[in-house]
């Protein structure tokens, strides 16, 4: 189950008569239209030439073709139930597939084809209803001059169209045709909100049951007739390259096919898994370290604490902090902190399946988070035109950001490897777990300073913040995502100023969920905790007398108090921490309840969660992403670190030693959504920033040790 077998020769393209509806949209590219893909087959025949986001089978089945990859957040489901909405639709015959690579589908908070930022919903909201709506109209107009009936006087509820007047009813199937040839509105009208039925509603995500049964095809699943498996030997350090090799072992190793250094490496190829990994193992390589990382992280930390004696890149100076931190009766306080590199560990490692076809075009299967880039490079990589270039697009098992590479290096390797090869043979370039957790793009390494001044009366007046660490966006001026969640504090402390200190590694490094909010969260809410501490100030009531001019951190803030019962003791044993961060334009607080566990470290037992993300599309899924948020969360502030050992080599290199939360160690989730009518924003990643600084208050308020360096469990105080 779940396997599914290209023949190179022949490319299995899903195409069946009825509507294709898009909006808003340049023509759709005669590429995108050959690999509309996933979409129940209807009768052998060519799809309608529509731009396409909705496509309506003769059956009546309606497949959304949902322009972000689906890795489990669950853009399938929100982007259908947005076309359902204003379609008029029944839930019993929505489908969802994967809009084919092309820059028609692009995001619109980006202006290129990707997912992440928390934005599939957000920027998809008005574009996908508006589809729905088109596609209604043009099936009103259909049926009324089918019917001969006036437009207005038609309905469509839950799936069927009808006018009441001479008693006719039809499905969508019966008129997909027909309302093809129609003109689209330049302009459908939306319904009221008030109006909405799935909008707002819990939806089963549409992916769950093919996941849960073994019929859904991931990039491991593909396979395709005289494939050779191709993996590539990476060096253990940084920014080494090959100096010399010797494969004679190697290509004595049944099953091996070749041998080829590539840029990245050296690439195996072999007919089966087995004897590319024990070929891969057998490679004599001398790897040149002239220009790589030789540092351990300790003194990687070192060389980063040494940098806050000079001066950095403002992003916020508000006020005389200065001045105000050395007025008289004033308490100063600080707090330095330590954040490691973080690998993204998703259950399903990178890979890609390559093939070329006979007209010289390329087809490339994989779970793409950027598949404009991916095509771009391969390109490149290949020597063809990107005209030739089919990014087929696959479900994946998890990202967290590690699929969405600018540049596209991982793709940039696998196209290298199948250049390499000759490219007469599909190819199916993987990493192994180890190949992950060991291959860098992590979440960057990061120091923190801060000093915060307390008057007389208990009031935080100053607020002095540095940070050390790599530009994501490798930029030399000032990076947001360093600093985002830092510079915009959104608490009422007059005098502030925020620096950072922007590093450059050959340690390459990723954005990874939540992006900067990782550690600024983790560092502006447990110091605050601190400084209201020291203030005699109750952690959630202090919050909220700093936050006046800010009501939506106060709805969460006040709604996690009372879902909680905050300000009743908590059991024998155990003790709360609170935290509230805006991500994503998304709102979220949290507290967790937590004890000292068996081994010494924190046992969360519960966690309490308040989300304002706008407009709640599926609060199903909202509460899943809260919790999933959660879980990655804790799990990395608990236990992950990814090591550089002496000499710059990377310690972990499995589960084992770089481990996720287990099931057992899940605490107790209650997720509350607020009602809203502001426009919907991001949920895949904010649930995650406040976790950590919630867990670690409380923990100091259980055990008198506030929390300085990550992960808890390893940097335990005795």
């Amino acid at each position: 189950m779940g396997i599914q077998t290209i023949n190179p020769t022949r490319r299995n393209f899903l195409i069946g008569t009825g509507l294709v509806i898009g909006v808003a949209l340049a023509s759709r590219t005669k590429a995108a239209a050959a690999l509309i893909q996933g979409a129940p087959a209807g009768p052998a025949g060519p799809a309608s030439e529509f731009n396409a986001f909705v496509r309506i089978a003769p059956d009546s089945t309606v497949t959304v073709l949902s322009k972000h990859i689906e890795f489990g957040q669950g853009p399938y489901t929100g982007l259908t139930t947005l076309v359902a909405e204003e379609l008029d639709a029944d839930w019993s015959q929505m489908r969802a597939a994967a809009a084919p690579a092309d820059e028609t589908y692009k995001n619109l908070a980006f202006g290129l084809q990707g997912t992440g930022g928390s934005t599939s919903i957000a920027n998809s909201y008005e574009q996908m209803r508006k589809a729905g709506a088109t596609a209604r109209a043009m099936l009103v107009a259909a049926a009324a001059e089918e019917w001969g009936v006036p437009a207005e006087e038609i309905t469509v509820s839950k799936g069927r169209i009808a006018h009441a007047a001479s008693g006719k009813e039809s499905g969508f199937g019966e008129l997909a045709d027909k309302a093809a040839t129609m003109d689209a509105p330049s302009d459908p009208a939306l319904k009221d909100p008030k109006d909405f039925v799935l909008i707002g509603t819990d939806r089963p995500k549409l992916d769950t049951p093919e996941k849960t049964n073994g019929k859904a095809v991931f990039t491991l699943d593909v396979l395709a007739d005289n494939m050779m498996i191709a993996m590539v030997a990476h060096p253990a350090h940084f920014g080494a390259t090959v100096q010399s090799f010797d494969d004679t072992a190697a290509r004595q190793i049944p099953d091996v096919v070749d041998i080829q250094q590539i840029p990245q490496g050296i690439a195996v190829y072999a007919e089966n898994t087995y004897a590319a990994l024990k070929a891969r193992d057998a490679l004599k390589i001398v790897w040149d370290l002239t220009t790589a990382e030789s540092r351990s992280s300790e003194e990687i930390y070192e060389d980063y604490r040494a940098l806050f004696s000079g001066e950095g890149l403002e992003a916020a100076n508000e006020g005389d902090v200065d001045g105000a931190s050395s007025a008289n009766g004033i308490t100063t306080m600080h707090s330095d902190l330590v954040f490691p590199f973080l690998a993204h560990a998703p259950m399903e490692p990178l890979d890609a399946v390559l093939i070329k076809q006979e007209d010289g075009s390329i087809d490339c299967y994989n779970g793409s988070q950027f598949p404009g880039q991916d095509k771009a490079a391969i390109a490149e990589v290949c020597g063809v035109d990107a005209s030739k270039v089919r990014v087929n697009m696959q479900l994946a098992g998890g990202s967290f950001g590690r699929r969405a590479q600018f540049g596209s290096p991982y793709m940039r390797e696998a196209a290298a490897a199948f250049k390499a090869s000759g490219m007469d043979r599909p190819i199916k370039h993987m990493w192994t777990r180890e190949d992950d957790i060991r291959g860098g793009f992590y979440r960057p390494i990061y120091v923190h300073a801060i000093k915060g001044a307390i008057d007389s009366e208990g009031n935080i007046v100053a607020w002095d913040h540095k940070i050390a660490g790599q530009s994501i966006m490798n930029k030399t001026e000032l990076d947001e995502t360093t600093v985002e969640g830092a510079s915009d504090l959104p608490y009422a402390i007059p005098n502030r100023r925020v620096y950072a200190h922007q590093t450059e590694l050959p340690v390459p490094i990723l954005w990874w969920r939540s992006v900067g909010h990782t550690h600024t969260a983790f560092a502006v809410e447990t110091f605050l905790d601190e400084m209201l501490e020291k203030a005699g100030k109750d952690p959630l009531e202090g919050r909220l007398a700093l936050l006046g001019e800010h009501p939506r951190h106060t709805a969460v803030l006040k709604k996690v108090a009372e879902i909680a019962d905050w300000g009743t003791p908590a059991p024998e044993g155990r003790q709360r921490g609170v935290a509230v961060h805006k991500s994503f334009n998304t709102y979220v607080a949290e507290i967790a309840e937590v004890s000292i566990g068996e081994d010494g470290a924190p046992k969360v037992h519960k966690v309490w969660c308040a989300v304002d993300c706008g407009v709640a599309v599926n609060p199903n899924i909202i509460r899943a992403q809260m919790e999933g948020g959660i879980g990655y969360g804790l799990g990395a502030i608990l236990y992950d670190q990814i090591t550089l050992g002496d000499g710059g080599r990377v310690v972990q290199s499995n589960f084992h030693d770089y481990r996720s939360l287990r099931i057992n160690e899940m605490p107790e989730v209650e997720v509350a959504i607020i009602p809203s009518n502001e426009p919907p924003t991001g949920v895949g990643e904010p649930g995650t920033p406040p976790i950590g600084p919630a867990v670690a208050n409380a923990w100091r308020r259980l055990t008198g040790q506030p929390v300085r360096r990550l992960p808890i469990a390893g940097n335990l105080v005795s």
